[in-house]
């Protein structure tokens, strides 16, 4: 009997706890915080993470860059576009110190990333073991915030706490260093996803906004016989394009931006005065030194923009609307300062402000007609058969004119050519290195961006010298089914360097062509040309990664070879040989000349 009831009783079985590591609780905290994309390369020190992330490979696409800086810059394409918190993985040592570069780029321009490096054991730190460097100290000055975990309790907090500092207040990049024995480390049960964040001191929120201000700027707005707005990148951070396109036609004030703030105002509307500053339209700098009241709006008054900051906009008082309170009279003190959301400021003054409030600016529109009139965005025809670069762009403008493409920059003449003769209309299809300036920044930042949206046309505009710092990535883009078009003006030298030595050293080359050094042509000024021979080889070495290519010269042949890049189904490299004598036209603020505003 009592074995046939042991028989009928059914047996209770025990109950585990899966064991889960901590790179799988890092990548699961990276899932719950929506992340689908991640530019990873591995090593030692991280191949636990990439472990995990093929755990995961479902719910996030890992991307592998060929190059630690290619992966950084694609994932500020990635969130350049979108607006989203990006993610990008390196192991320790030189692999953490490659990502120096882009947290630099994404902490001046306000993108939101996550870096995440491997770092060796917790034992090992500080006894100068194999790939260890302090990227937390190395990174310090150039990150929102960064983590050195410890504990294997912190990960999911950690994660959670990352995510919220780069996205909230102002934007910027956070650094997680994450020790291998604690990827290794494994625990039994499920960890808590969404813990109680530790950040003390940290209040990013901006106030409210005040009645009182919006109904000051209101009056001041009422008073104005020249008011101009100045448009930054916080427009398009705080995501206030549309009430900012509400207010300007409200109100009929022109509208300039700086090289951040491009596509926050339509660039083919009539009340766009384009990009102001060093490299901006006449038009827009002269309107700015005469205007009795400057909208200051998401901008940071960069020396780029302002030249010598105490001769800047001396005529007028000064609105300044911005999230972060380092901003406000940092360089330049502001009459009426907001520190707030710019999308719920422009909101309420749009529920503010009221017919009677709007200054009849018929006068001041006609002086401004007269300065476009005068002053026009403009370059020299050569009359040859030569493919001069703004030519080149306003081709592609016109190509593309239905497309709506992402359009990522590399740093030098191409990226002032483009920011001049290449009008965007809508936000976040402009990606550019605008505070740091990083050569190499063009081709991966469009790999992020195409990977981010994909089905889209996405354009790397380069120049030949910016483009050779990531090449590499042609790999990335084949391997990746990324479907980039390089647009490539290739004019053998470091062109911007090149145009100061043109301005300011008689045309002297100090090591600023590209080419083989005993080449006859690689010197002087002369009258436009181009070199009868280019090095490298850009075809061929496209050729070599799997990507289809082409060389043009020919103006006549110009059109043609940019319609089959566009129609390409994959990654093309079309590669456009222009004059090296061809200069960016410095548009000076207030009269001032080149040298007085660089050098004082």
């Amino acid at each position: 009997m009592a074995a046939e009831k042991s028989q009928s009783q059914p047996k209770v079985k025990t109950q585990l706890h899966p064991m889960i590591n901590g790179a799988d609780v890092l990548v699961e905290a990276l899932v719950r915080q929506g992340v689908d994309t991640v530019f990873a390369y591995p090593g030692g020190a991280s191949m636990p993470m990439h472990q995990a992330l093929t755990h995961q490979s479902s719910r996030i696409r890992t991307i592998l860059p060929r190059h630690e800086q290619g992966g950084i810059f694609a994932a500020e394409g990635y969130s350049r576009t979108t607006g989203k918190v990006s993610v990008c993985m390196a192991t320790s040592g030189p692999g953490a110190t490659n990502l120096v570069t882009g947290l630099a780029d994404a902490k001046m321009d306000s993108i939101p990333l996550v870096a995440i490096t491997g770092q060796v054991a917790r034992h090992f730190i500080g006894t100068d073991a194999f790939q260890e460097t302090p990227i937390v100290e190395v990174s310090r000055a150039i990150t929102k915030h960064h983590y050195l975990i410890t504990r294997f309790e912190d990960i999911p907090r950690v994660v959670k706490e990352a995510f919220y500092v780069a996205r909230s207040g102002r934007p910027g990049p956070v650094l997680i260093d994450f020790p291998k024995d604690l990827q290794v480390q494994e625990c039994a049960g499920h960890p808590d996803y969404d813990p109680p964040m530790h950040l003390p001191g940290y209040r990013p929120e901006t106030k409210p906004v005040n009645p009182a201000q919006v109904r000051q700027v209101v009056a001041a707005i009422k008073r104005a016989k020249k008011p101009i707005l100045y448009v930054g990148g916080g427009a398009i951070n705080s995501d206030a394009a549309a009430e900012l396109y509400k207010f300007a036609k409200k109100t009929n004030i022109p509208v300039t931006t700086t090289l951040m703030g491009i596509g926050a105002f339509p660039g083919n509307d009539p009340q766009s005065l384009h990009m102001l500053g060093m490299h901006g339209t006449v038009y827009s700098n002269f309107a700015v030194n005469a205007a009795d009241l400057l909208l200051a709006f998401g901008v940071r008054f960069d020396d780029r923009v302002t030249g010598k900051v105490s001769e800047f906009a001396t005529h007028g008082k000064i609105v300044h609307v911005d999230s972060d309170p380092s901003e406000i009279h940092k360089n330049k003190t502001a009459h009426i300062p907001i520190i707030a959301d710019l999308q719920e400021v422009l909101a309420a003054l749009n529920a503010e402000i009221k017919t009677d409030d709007i200054p009849d600016l018929r006068e001041w529109w006609v002086e401004i007609d007269s300065w476009r009139k005068q002053h026009p965005l403009s370059y020299k025809d050569p009359g040859e058969d030569l493919i001069i670069p703004q030519y080149a762009i306003e081709e592609l403008q016109r190509q593309t004119a239905n497309l709506d493409p992402f359009i990522a920059v590399g740093v030098g003449q191409h990226q002032m050519w483009a920011a001049q003769f290449y009008k965007f209309n809508k936000p976040r299809r402009w990606m550019s290195s605008s505070g740091l300036g990083s050569m190499g920044f063009g081709l991966p930042a469009a790999m992020g961006a195409q990977a981010a949206n994909p089905g889209s046309l996405c354009i790397d505009i380069d120049g030949d010298g910016s483009f050779q710092m990531n090449i590499q990535e042609l790999a990335t883009l084949k391997c990746e089914k990324l479907p980039v078009k390089i647009f490539l003006l290739n004019n053998q030298h470091l062109g911007m360097v090149m145009q100061w030595e043109d301005r300011f050293h008689k045309s002297n080359r100090a090591h600023t062509y590209l080419g083989p050094i005993d080449h006859p042509e690689a010197i002087g000024k002369g009258t436009a040309r181009v070199l009868s021979e280019t090095y490298p080889n850009f075809v061929k070495i496209a050729e070599g990664y799997g990507i289809q290519a082409r060389q043009v010269r020919s103006r006549r042949e110009f059109p043609q070879a940019l319609a089959e890049m566009l129609s390409a189904p994959g990654p093309y490299l079309l590669d456009i040989v222009c004059p090296y004598q061809e200069h960016v036209l410095p548009m000076i603020p207030g009269g001032k000349t080149v040298k007085e505003i660089i050098f004082e």
